[in-house]
């Protein structure tokens, strides 16, 4: 069901049910309705007699969300998706030169930004600028349901230069891909679900549009803390978490022991969960079911995991419904089940690509396939094992090593709680492989990690050289800063610890 279209309908059949909580403030799918259809009579009265000028020409009205995780951020992308509008998402936590270029990049209609409690509204072609609060009047258009071809929704990823790449999305993709989560994850209107990244990123952005749709309550917060989203989780008999694996872990420590019983399922994506991962999840969240998923904003969906699935350090699952894995080699060849190559999906759920220039990696077609130049390969049964991005590998001493594969043996050691592999330039070898490891309490073994690895790697995958982290830094994501470390490496900064 369209996105708008759902809202209206919750709206009408239980207005006073809640749907969106932030930072103690609670919605219900009236006042949600409300608000959104004040912004989208706010955005006609400024930009509705000028011609579009963004990227998308006359296609649709673009509209820059740049509120990050504000009260009002659920009724603003609600009204900035319908009527035929297309959304581009900015996370406000980014250096301002970065949100600058974005803005220049889709030159957008309007653009909506945070302002206290309330928003404010700019059109940038005539300067007009209007702020909105949640107490002003009751004007408001109402929400209509665009069609299925129309540009929908713009996020951003990021790119191989630096530059984050701006991926558009129709409404089509997005309606199949809701429909098929629904049935596969199980959500309805009791599905009261906690995602606490932001919202400008993909995982938590697609929680919330899934609970609305579904009619159920989406709890965010502005902030991740631990044990203030603990609280959250226990006082809202929170049903399904949304998160990735960095974040579970933090939620888990901060338990202590003590078990949440309301938690039914936890969905986790970003990076792989260790067996640790699990067995700490199973002490916090006892009556949970966790389900793992691969994917990407530009392919949606690709794989999905349970506990079953994932006895391999590098398997990911197998395919998400309605979604179908191909491996392929340079030349656009199928490669035999066990052969390594580029990860292909065929999907109705992929983007529409990139919007303007991008930087020459990442997404591209073969066919009715399509990648984001992911490395791979199938086991005989379907399971796909992921090996890492090709602009990531490291070549070092003629041999390719993919990081993701060595992080992926290295948190599966009981002793380290997260780590980073990089490649360093060396004279000799080209590039050397590194790591930074934030340990599992405050002793570290580095012999029996020794062994880990030898039983686990072959020695050139090894990383010649180990640094500890305390606490690793973090990215708003819920993700390890790796830019961030590899320049404390350089910088030979005080949170590093050299051990090898």
């Amino acid at each position: 069901m369209p996105f708008a279209a759902a809202v209206n309908r919750h709206a009408d059949e239980h207005p006073h049910s809640p749907a969106f909580q932030i930072e103690g403030r609670v919605f219900t799918y009236g006042e949600l309705q409300r608000l959104a259809g004040q912004l989208v009579a706010a955005f006609d009265e400024l930009a509705g007699s000028t011609l579009h000028r963004s990227v998308l020409g006359n296609r649709s009205r673009l509209i820059a969300l740049e509120a990050g995780n504000h009260p009002l951020f659920a009724a603003a992308f609600l009204a900035a998706t319908s009527n035929g509008h297309c959304v581009a998402l900015i996370d406000p936590h980014l250096p301002a030169s970065t949100r600058e270029a974005m803005r220049d990049r889709l030159s957008p209609d309007l653009v909506i930004s945070a302002n206290g409690a309330g928003l404010s509204l700019q059109a940038p072609a005539s300067g007009e600028m209007r702020s909105l609060r949640e107490t002003d009047g009751n004007e408001r258009a109402p929400l209509a349901a665009g069609a299925g071809t129309e540009p929908f929704l713009i996020v951003f990823t990021s790119g191989t230069t630096g530059t984050p790449k701006a991926i558009i999305r129709d409404r089509g993709s997005w309606r199949r891909s809701l429909a098929t989560s629904e049935r596969f994850f199980g959500i309805d209107s009791e599905t009261r679900t906690f995602a606490p990244g932001p919202l400008a990123h993909g995982l938590t952005l697609y929680a919330l549009a899934e609970t609305l749709v579904a009619g159920a309550e989406f709890i965010g917060t502005a902030h991740f803390d631990a044990a203030r989203s603990l609280r959250l989780i226990e006082a809202g008999a929170v049903k399904r978490l949304v998160l990735v694996p960095t974040m579970l872990r933090r939620l888990c420590a901060a338990a202590g022991g003590n078990p949440c019983a309301s938690v039914t399922q936890i969905t986790v994506a970003g990076s792989k969960l260790t067996t640790g991962d699990r067995a700490d999840a199973a002490i916090a969240f006892p009556a949970a079911a966790v389900i793992e998923y691969y994917g990407a904003s530009e392919l949606g969906f690709i794989s999905v995991a349970s506990q079953n699935d994932t006895a391999s350090a590098t398997a990911v699952g197998r395919a998400f419904p309605g979604v179908t894995l191909s491996i392929r080699n340079d030349t656009g060849d199928e490669v035999p089940a066990g052969e390594t190559g580029t990860i292909f999906v065929d999907s109705t759920l992929v983007s529409d690509g990139y919007v303007g220039d991008a930087d020459g990696a990442g997404f591209r077609r073969l066919g009715r396939l399509a990648t984001v130049g992911d490395l791979g390969f199938l086991d005989e049964d379907g399971t796909l094992h992921l090996l890492g991005r090709a602009g990531g590998m490291v070549l070092s001493g003629g041999n390719n090593i993919y990081p993701q594969e060595v992080e992926t043996t290295l948190t599966a050691h009981p002793g380290v709680h997260a780590a980073v592999v990089l490649g360093l330039d060396h004279p000799d070898l080209g590039s050397e492989l590194v790591a930074v490891i934030e340990p599992e309490g405050s002793a570290f073994d580095r012999e029996a990690l020794g062994r880990h690895l030898a039983a686990h790697l072959p020695r050139y995958k090894h990383p010649r050289r180990l640094w500890l982290c305390r606490k690793m830094p973090m990215t708003r994501s819920g993700k390890v800063a790796a830019g961030l470390l590899r320049q404390w490496i350089s910088d030979e900064n005080d949170g590093l610890e050299r051990i090898d």
